[in-house]
């Protein structure tokens, strides 16, 4: 069972777990249905592998047919989903599969207005972990739907020092250097800087990439010139709709963007069974 099976699971567990007493009640015998997963607003898409994963978790027998494409652009009345089958399978899996499609769209949705905003096509725009416990990997598909990047994924895939680790280990030079005794000579090492001592600390230790964690745009700036493409420029902190063209313009080659999970706002669709 992969990730995304897990978290289906557990959210059919969590809403379903000893079935549904109104459904249920009211539906004795199988009867077969059709119901449409409708826009209520415009949106762009996401999660619709999810979505289908979970009608055929609760029922290998429903017919999903997805009429979008995760990262298409979707207007208010649109038809994303229609599902056919049991009526008690359908509405058990209802408010599951519209979770997870509002939530990741909205993902989607948000970060492709900041997408849209960025006037720099050569900066390129990532997300963080700060992401939903359990829903990373879908979360971060989202964000590529709505054309953003992805950061590294989790601790074990990518090198990145950030300001504990440099307290505890004493300094820049010694975290760099221990990192660099055991890591994979594949892999990049980054360092998480907030000032221009730092920058030079990380520079004299041949950091790969170089974070600048909260500094203003005048410090960027002359951070940007001091690194002199002597390692990538990563921009962290206080991004947001109205700073992100003034961080692009000191010259860095990346912006981490937290916001674009943590601060997204579910869509609004509905699921609507078909009269006969």
């Amino acid at each position: 069972m992969d990730m995304t099976e897990k978290i289906i699971g557990l959210a059919l567990f969590e809403d379903a777990c000893l079935g549904d007493i109104t459904t249920d009640s009211i539906f004795t015998e199988p009867q077969e249905k059709t119901a449409v997963i409708v826009a209520k607003q415009d949106f762009i898409l996401a999660g619709t592998d999810v979505a289908k994963k979970v009608f055929h978790t609760v029922d290998p027998a429903l017919e999903c047919t997805i009429h979008f494409n995760d990262s298409d652009t979707i207007k208010r009345d649109d038809v994303i989903f229609t599902v056919t089958g049991d009526i008690r399978s359908l509405l058990t899996a209802e408010r599951v599969a519209l979770n997870f499609l509002q939530r990741l769209s909205g993902i989607a949705t948000l970060t492709r207005k900041f997408v849209s905003a960025l006037d720099n096509p050569d900066v390129r725009l990532v997300d963080t972990r700060k992401t939903t416990p359990g829903w990373r990997k879908i979360e971060k598909d989202a964000v590529r739907a709505g054309g953003g990047f992805n950061h590294r994924f989790a601790l074990y895939d990518g090198i990145l020092i950030k300001d504990n680790h440099i307290s505890a280990a004493g300094s820049i030079e010694a975290a760099v250097s221990r990192v660099r005794a055991r890591a994979s000579h594949l892999m990049k090492i980054e360092v998480e800087v907030s000032d221009m001592v730092q920058v030079q600390q990380a520079l004299d230790a041949r950091a790969d990439v170089i974070m600048l964690d909260n500094m203003d745009i005048d410090a960027m700036t002359k951070a940007v010139a001091l690194i002199g493409k002597r390692a990538v420029v990563e921009a962290s902190g206080n991004v947001s709709l109205q700073t992100l063209n003034a961080i692009a313009g000191t010259g860095v080659d990346v912006i981490s963007c937290g916001a674009l999970t943590h601060q997204a706002v579910s869509v609004d669709l509905s699921m609507r069974i078909q009269m006969d």
